[in-house]
């Protein structure tokens, strides 16, 4: 099954909610666990025993666990092999980007169906160039998987580069993060006829999308490039506003959520979790 219909099911069984792992120090600290590669694990595997059969997405940010080397990675592969037995989605947050053969390697080593790193979706960074991530792309539709792809990122650094305007080619006269969107958007159109696309792209929740040349008014009928959306919560974005920020791409926005829901702590993070995807889905209706 493509990674478009499992996020598509996804949805319609759990909503749009995604509940972020990551492992700060501070966060370790506040849960009663050591900086360390054992408090990362359990850390990780408690919010994934907590967001099973109420969420339907998680999303780790790999680097909570790179910062413990080769132990980080081992507690990571075991967090990974509980939201997979729990039957969760899992985007890993990765932001990778390169050429050729490296930026293949990168893919088979998230994306290749039984390696200790799978997931089901990976984040990649365009900023060489989308066609740069053509082998990625690749091994994504070989193994059912997706991509998000930077395009508007809420770093205030970012605007510099994703609001400027390509100079020449297919996408002349667009910003960068139109750019991105518009590439995405094509290769979800020439994949499938289905509603949902397995390729997408992350728009930050605090953003004026406009001021980055995205036009949320109209969005694809088929193939529509599913939406990370970090920025709700804790960095300000408001869940009533979904649908005002993201217009016609908010029925494939997957509203990511971490130190919002994590600093309930362990004792009442499912609670917390269980509240947050009540709230969402009320916004959809």
């Amino acid at each position: 099954m493509r990674f478009g219909d499992r996020l598509a099911r996804a949805f319609t069984d759990w909503g749009q909610l995604c509940v972020g792992i990551d492992p700060h120090t501070w966060l370790l600290s506040d849960w009663g666990l050591p900086d360390s590669a054992e408090g990362a694990e359990s850390f990780g595997r408690t919010v994934v025993a907590a967001a099973a059969g109420q969420a339907g997405i998680v999303k780790p940010q790999i680097a909570f666990f790179e910062r413990f080397g080769s132990a980080g990675y081992v507690a990571l592969e075991r967090v990974l092999a509980d939201a997979r037995a729990a039957g969760l989605l899992v985007i890993a947050d990765v932001k990778r980007g390169d050429l050729g053969t490296s930026v293949e390697a990168y893919a088979d080593a998230w994306l290749t169906p039984g390696s200790s790193l799978e997931v089901d979706a990976i984040t990649v960074n365009p900023f060489m160039g989308v066609g740069s991530l053509d082998l990625s792309f690749e091994v994504a539709t070989r193994h059912g998987k997706g991509l998000f792809l930077l395009a508007a990122t809420s770093n205030p650094e970012a605007a510099v580069i994703q609001q400027a305007v390509v100079a020449h080619g297919e996408y002349a006269g667009r910003s960068v993060a139109r750019a991105v969107l518009d590439d995405v958007a094509e290769r979800n159109a020439r994949s499938t006829t289905d509603a949902l696309g397995s390729f997408g792209v992350v728009l930050g929740a605090t953003l004026d999308l406009a001021l980055f040349g995205i036009d949320t008014s109209a969005a694809p009928a088929q193939g529509l490039p599913p939406v990370l959306a970090p920025g709700f919560g804790h960095q300000g974005g408001d869940i009533m506003d979904l649908i005002s920020i993201y217009g016609e791409y908010a029925g494939g926005v997957i509203v990511s959520e971490s130190r919002s829901v994590l600093s309930a702590g362990p004792v009442r993070l499912a609670e917390a979790i269980e509240r947050r995807v009540t709230e969402v889905g009320a916004v959809r209706g």
